[in-house]
C-alpha cells in the first residue's frame, strides 16, 4: 500500500459548520467540479446543473446543510473566507430567483427543490458520502462527475487517489504509531519536532508556524463568539445555546470587551477543580454551538468534533501557563499526527466508523498534544492517545434529526474531559507496563467500525435519533 503523506493543514482546516463530511466536503467537491469545468473551458457552455446526493449525504444532508454547501460551492464562495452572515441571504436569493451564478459569473437556471436530489435509498460502494454533479451543455452534451466526502473535509474524485499531499517526499514517513516511535528514537526528536521536519517538505517553517497560529486564532475566536451568543440553534429542534449563559454565570458579573480581557476575567476566578471543569465544558459547548449555527470553525479532525481540541488547548493556555507560542505549536503538531495515523489506519468519518471516529479521534489527538505540551515523553503521549480512544470505542453516531446538535455538542465536552484525564493518567504512568498499544487500539477501532450496524453511522436511523419525537419546524 503506497504511503499517504498528510499535512497538519489537511487535519486542521478552516471552514464552516456544521459538518466536515456533509458540509465542508460537498462544498469542496462543488469547487472541484467547477475546476473541472474551467480546465476544459466548459463553464460558459453550461446551461443547467443538477446534484445527486447518495447514502448518508442524502439521509442527513438537510440537517447538515449539504444542500446549502453545494449551492455555495457552485456559486464560487470559499468556506475559508466566506462571510458566514451572508450564507443564508445567498441561499434565499438562489431559492427565490431560481438562478445560480456558477463561479460567481455564469448564470444558469437552478431550482434547489428540483435540482438537488436526495437519493435516500441509494448508496455507492466506495463510501457512504457520495455526490454526483450533472451538467448539460449548450450543445446537448451531458457531463457527470462523482465525488466522495471521506471525512474531515477530505474529498476523493471517483477513479482518483485520495486528496491531500501524497506526492510530498517526507524525511520521516509515518503510517502508524510504531513509525512515530522509530523516528523519535532514531533522531532524538520529540513527536512535534518530527512533524515539523515533515512539514518542511511542503513549506518554510515560518509559514507553518504562522499557519498554525492562525488556526489557533480561529479556534479562539470561535470559542469567544460561542461564549457570547445566546438564542436557539437553527434546524428546528429548538435546542437552546448554553455556552453564553454558562460563561456569564461563571464570570459572576466580571466585565470584558475583547478576547484578551475575557481570558483575564476567567483567570481571576481561580483554579478550583469544579471551576476549571465548568470552563472546559463551556469552551467545547461554545465551539460546537457555533458549528451548529453555520459558524466558522476548524476541523479537528472533523467539524462534529471541532470543540475538543480548542477546549483542551484553552484549558492548557488559561490554567496551566501554556500561553507561549512554542507550547501551542507543540500541542497542535503532536495532535495532528495522531489524527493522521487514525485516518490512515482506520477512519475519521462518522459515516464509516460512528462517533468513535470523530469524538474518539479528537480526544486521542488532544490527549497526545496535551501530554507532550506538559513535558511528557513520546511514549507517554502515544499512551495518552490510546487511553482516550480506548474509552470511546464503539461510540455510535446517532444525531437526532440528522443535526450536529444532540448528542454531538455534549459529546465534545466529554471528549475534552476524557482527553485531560487520559493525559494525566499517561503522565503518571510508565508506558513499559501498558498492555494496549496505540496501533492496537486503532486497529480495534477500525474492526469495530466495520462490525457496526449502518444505522449507527450518521444515518439518523438508530440510537438516540429514534428516541426523541421531532416535530421539526422549517427554519
Amino acid at each position: 500500500m503506497p504511503h499517504e503523506s498528510i499535512s497538519i493543514f489537511d487535519i486542521f482546516k478552516i471552514g464552516v459548520g456544521p459538518s466536515s463530511s456533509h458540509t465542508l466536503g460537498p462544498w469542496r467537491a462543488a469547487q472541484q467540479f467547477l475546476a473541472f469545468l474551467e480546465s476544459g473551458k466548459l463553464l460558459q457552455e453550461v446551461v443547467s446543473v443538477r446534484v445527486l446526493l447518495y447514502g448518508s449525504l442524502a439521509k442527513t444532508g438537510i440537517g447538515h446543510g449539504t444542500d446549502l454547501a453545494v449551492q455555495l460551492g457552485l456559486s464560487g464562495a470559499d468556506p475559508v473566507s466566506v462571510d458566514t452572515s451572508s450564507i443564508h441571504p445567498r441561499i434565499n436569493d438562489i431559492r427565490n430567483m431560481k438562478k445560480l451564478l456558477l463561479q460567481g459569473r455564469h448564470e444558469v437556471d437552478f431550482d434547489p427543490k428540483e435540482d438537488i436530489e436526495f437519493l435516500i435509498t441509494e448508496s455507492l460502494p466506495f463510501h457512504p458520502n457520495a455526490l454526483t454533479f450533472l451538467a448539460t451543455l449548450y450543445n446537448g452534451e451531458q457531463l457527470a462527475e462523482t465525488y466522495y466526502s471521506i471525512g474531515g473535509g477530505f474529498v476523493v474524485k471517483e477513479g482518483q487517489a485520495p486528496s491531500g499531499n501524497s506526492s510530498a517526499q517526507l524525511p520521516f514517513p509515518i503510517d502508524n504509531a510504531d513509525d512515530i516511535l522509530h523516528w523519535c528514537r532514531k533522531t532524538g526528536l520529540s513527536i512535534s519536532e518530527v512533524v515539523m521536519e515533515n512539514e518542511n517538505a511542503w513549506r518554510d517553517e515560518q509559514e507553518t508556524r504562522a499557519g498554525l497560529l492562525n488556526i489557533w486564532r480561529v479556534m479562539r475566536e470561535c470559542m469567544f463568539s460561542g461564549c457570547n451568543t445566546g438564542g436557539a440553534l437553527p434546524g428546528g429542534l429548538g435546542v437552546k445555546r448554553r455556552a453564553a449563559e454558562l460563561c456569564k454565570k461563571l464570570l459572576q458579573g466580571k466585565t470584558y470587551h475583547d478576547y484578551d480581557s475575557w481570558v483575564e476575567a476567567i483567570r481571576q476566578g481561580g483554579s478550583d477543580f469544579k471551576y476549571i471543569l465548568d470552563w472546559v465544558s463551556c469552551f467545547a459547548l461554545a465551539v460546537n454551538e457555533e458549528n451548529a449555527s453555520f459558524g466558522r470553525v476548524v476541523t479537528a479532525p472533523t467539524n462534529g468534533a471541532a470543540g475538543v481540541i480548542p477546549a483542551v488547548l484553552q484549558y492548557f493556555v488559561l490554567f496551566n501557563g501554556g500561553d507561549r507560542e512554542d507550547k501551542i505549536l507543540q500541542f497542535l503538531l503532536t495532535a495532528s499526527e495522531i489524527g493522521s495515523i487514525f485516518k490512515k489506519g482506520a477512519t475519521i468519518s462518522a459515516a464509516m466508523g460512528g462517533c468513535q471516529a470523530e469524538i474518539g479521534v479528537s480526544s486521542a489527538m488532544a490527549a497526545a498534544g496535551l501530554t507532550e505540551a506538559f513535558g511528557g515523553t513520546q511514549r507517554q503521549a502515544l499512551m495518552a492517545a490510546e487511553i482516550a480512544m480506548e474509552h470511546h470505542l464503539g461510540m455510535t453516531c446517532d444525531p437526532i434529526g440528522g443535526l450536529v446538535q444532540i448528542p454531538c455538542i455534549e459529546r465534545n465536552t466529554m471528549g475534552a474531559i476524557k482527553a485531560i484525564t487520559a493525559s494525566q493518567l499517561a503522565l503518571q504512568s510508565t508506558p513499559d507496563f501498558a498492555k494496549v498499544s496505540l496501533d492496537a487500539v486503532i486497529k480495534t477501532m477500525w474492526d469495530t467500525a466495520k462490525d457496526m450496524n449502518f444505522k449507527y453511522k450518521e444515518t439518523a436511523e438508530g440510537g438516540l435519533a429514534l428516541m426523541v419525537p421531532l416535530g421539526l419546524k422549517e427554519c
